[in-house]
């Protein structure tokens, strides 16, 4: 089934890597009007507080919070259940971080969305970042086997643990959609339209490859940020993929 401007859109998110809000909000400016996921990362989250994922919130944007938590189970929670309170679509946490702190994180959403009236975000883990190569995952983060087989054994984890899905790369969503099944959740980074600068990553594809794949959601940062026409090269990616059938 083809995708309407709106459904393509919807599956973008534009990830706003900037130093402070600032520069962050000439790129909105620019990409009003256009219904997108914005992704607040580390570098801006850190730089630009919550205030910043409120007043995304209060403008009607959807926003998922990058901050990929990794920490004892106790720490986990209380992280969970403050972003919940944010008000956030979606954010992450590390797989690797082990079943009970996957677990911990739910229970830090349920206490913050008790009596609330808060949508309940969509709570994913990262499994393997695309910028690890078999080389790295092996020799140096010290697993052995496939880059693949690592990834589907945290998204089988995460599955376990009652998580909504997991962000990886797109070469891996159809062995994660067999194995934990069609409604958990794949966000893939590691998306380059043709042309474009891989830049660190690793594992990357097309974003109509990626949709070929089956993904729900894919984490465009540089390709739009950095073009000399952020809006121009957002508009160009959903054009790729409501001609894709």
């Amino acid at each position: 089934m083809k995708l309407t401007n709106e459904q393509a859109a919807g599956k973008i998110m534009v990830a706003l890597d900037y130093p402070d809000a600032a520069a962050a909000e000439r790129l909105i400016a620019d990409l009003q009007g256009i219904p997108c996921y914005m992704k607040v990362g580390m570098q801006l989250f850190y730089a630009a507080g919550p205030a910043f994922v409120e007043s995304l919130k209060k403008r009607g944007y959807y926003v998922f919070l990058d901050v990929k938590m990794h920490d004892i189970p106790n720490t986990v929670k209380g992280g969970a259940n403050s972003v919940t309170k944010l008000g956030v679509d979606m954010f992450n946490i590390h797989a690797a971080g082990g079943g009970a702190m996957l677990e911990a994180a739910l229970e830090g959403v349920d206490a913050a969305m008790t009596g609330s009236g808060l949508k309940r975000p969509a709570v994913i883990a990262v499994t393997h970042l695309t910028s690890t190569s078999q080389l790295m995952l092996n020799e140096q983060i010290g697993i052995e086997g496939t880059v693949e087989a690592a990834v589907l054994r945290y998204a089988q984890l995460t599955k376990a643990a009652g998580l909504d899905g997991v962000v990886a790369s797109p070469s891996e969503v159809e062995a994660i959609k067999a194995a934990c099944g069609a409604a958990f959740q794949t966000v893939t980074p590691g998306i380059r339209p043709k042309g474009a600068d891989v830049n660190d990553q690793s594992r990357i594809m097309t974003p109509s490859e990626a949709l070929k794949q089956g993904t729900d959601y894919m984490v465009i940062g540089r390709p739009i940020t950095a073009a000399p026409q952020p809006r121009a090269a957002l508009e160009s990616i959903i054009e790729e993929l409501t001609s894709y059938e």
